[in-house]
């Protein structure tokens, strides 16, 4: 396998590299629309970096950093959470929990049943079951 290194490239195409990271919407572009590196770099070569048809491919790259920062803060606060959490008290409180659907779905069965005659349980269902 042959690893080209931007000192063996032309400097136009390194320039272009260069662009293309700068740019990081670019390769999203290609992935999506199935274009080629070729079509971008003839743009490129006619249009000049400066040209407002790349502004559009500019701004992700800090966007994409404050995303990332946001999500490890989000996923640092959830473990500080998780460690917080006493796990008996929230079985406690999913069994509380499940015993109050429990006993709503036999008042909406008792509800039901008064409407429509006698029916069934077999189809209430459980959602917290041991």
């Amino acid at each position: 396998m042959i690893v080209m290194t931007n000192e063996h490239l032309h400097p136009k195409v390194s320039e272009f590299r260069e662009f293309i990271n700068r740019h990081p919407k670019l390769r999203k572009e290609i992935r999506k629309t199935g274009r080629t590196w070729q079509e971008l770099y003839e743009k490129w070569i006619l249009l000049g970096e400066d040209d407002d048809f790349w502004e559009d491919y500019k701004e992700e790259s800090l966007n994409e950093e404050s995303k990332d920062d946001n999500k490890a803060e989000l996923f640092a606060q959830l473990l500080k959470y998780a460690e917080k959490m006493d796990i008996d008290k929230v079985q406690k409180q999913v069994h509380q929990l499940s015993g109050t659907i429990g006993t709503i779905q036999e008042l909406l069965d008792q509800y039901q049943g008064t409407k429509k005659g006698p029916r069934s349980n077999e189809n209430s269902f459980n959602w917290f079951r041991d």
